[in-house]
């Protein structure tokens, strides 16, 4: 695990984007971390401890960690395999048989998946909560939960809550708050300075941000990271040190990046909000999204995820899909490259239809990773899309 430095916590963004963490080459004076593929290190080493990748303390790994909770503005970080390594291994860390862990019911089918099959088996209760109210979440708790599980904007569907409340609620019930900050990325959202305990991430989406790794990563304060350390070192979802490479060179151009993502992904949700052959948007930067006053208090920008509802059956909705050139049909979110998808068949095929029904996923709902494009082409290319509605 790895700390954020003093020095750069007052620095903007991008210079902490570029600059937290860097190791220096002192063989040769590149500017680059550099990566270190040993699994086998001295003992005693020059660090002063016992060096090994699954304890998460070779440099590369650390060097990671350490930008992103320098993003995030957290005490400490850990990088770990993927995303569902993320949330598992907070879980883990926890929750106990006999625990009870309180969730949105509006959330990534991965995770929906992980509560509601693997928590259980270990002897842990879920409640699920099906509405926006901090007073709802409020009434779900009780004298054995440990965790409150938010995910805001929420996937599919963007529903958002008041992250600043949640954290209140919680806290006055001794109840840790985790947030998945995937979809808003440390750019346009800070769940740690709203209240919240624990933030994770899939950063094979946003934070490396060129669809070529699998990651996930954990920021939290100092002594909650010491639990979740010793179940990432027991359990072993580290991150090679060629991936670490990846993600840091990722994240040096979060910044500039999240800004023309943010920018098309306005105008696209615009866009498709006033198109004649569309039913629904889900955007909380649209004034008419239930959630967009409090996206607008506790977000920078609203992203580039949405989803809609084309005004047609499902099998002229796969037609839609099928005509689209630049937005590829592809599972994950977040590259340079704009991605559309069902739900239904990728992020939440998991659920039975039954369940899906439930959280408002229907077969025809597209979700749209708005890329870095052009936003003119984009509009034509769904344009064109669309005229498959007849």
């Amino acid at each position: 695990m790895e700390h954020a430095t003093d020095e750069l916590k007052s620095k903007g963004f991008s210079t902490r984007a570029v600059h937290a963490g860097n190791v220096e080459d002192v063989m040769t004076g590149g500017v680059n971390t550099p990566i270190f593929p040993s699994s086998a290190y001295r003992v005693p080493g020059p660090l002063g401890e016992v060096v090994y990748p699954r304890y998460q303390n070779i440099p590369t790994q650390r060097a990671v960690a350490e930008k992103i909770a320098a993003l995030e503005g957290g005490e400490s970080a850990l990088v770990v395999s993927s995303g569902m390594a993320a949330i598992s291994s907070v879980f883990l860390a926890f929750c106990a048989p006999g625990d009870h862990v309180v969730l949105q019911r509006d959330l990534y089918g991965g995770t929906h998946h992980l509560a509601a099959r693997e928590l259980p088996r270990l002897g842990v209760e879920t409640t699920w909560v099906p509405s926006q109210d901090p007073e709802d979440f409020e009434a779900a708790l009780g004298p054995a939960t440990r965790i409150l599980y938010l995910e805001t904007p929420s996937n599919p569907l963007m529903k958002i809550l008041d992250l600043e409340a949640l954290a209140r609620v919680a806290r006055r019930r001794g109840v840790l708050t985790v947030v998945d900050n995937t979809f808003a990325t440390p750019v346009n959202q800070n769940p740690l300075a709203l209240g919240i305990d624990i933030v994770v991430h899939s950063g094979t989406k946003y934070l490396n941000g060129h669809s070529d790794l699998c990651c996930g990563a954990i920021v939290t304060r100092r002594d909650l990271m010491e639990r979740i350390y010793g179940v990432v070192a027991a359990y072993g979802p580290s991150l090679s040190p060629y991936d670490c490479y990846l993600l840091e060179r990722g994240m040096k151009t979060l910044a500039v990046r999240m800004r023309q993502h943010n920018e098309n992904g306005a105008k696209i949700a615009a866009f498709l909000d006033g198109h004649p052959r569309v039913r629904q948007v889900y955007y909380p930067g649209l004034a008419n999204h239930p959630g967009h006053h409090i996206a607008a208090l506790q977000m920078r920008a609203f992203g580039a995820m949405l989803s809609f509802e084309p005004d047609c059956d499902t099998a002229t909705a796969q037609v839609v899909m099928e005509r689209l050139r630049f937005f590829k049909p592809a599972v994950s979110l977040g590259g340079v490259e704009s991605l559309a998808c069902f739900p239904a068949q990728t992020s939440h095929a998991p659920l039975s239809p039954e369940e899906r029904l439930a959280l408002g996923i229907s077969d025809s709902l597209i979700r749209l990773s708005v890329g870095i494009e052009d936003p003119e082409d984009l509009m034509e290319d769904l344009d064109q899309a669309l005229a498959a509605i007849g």
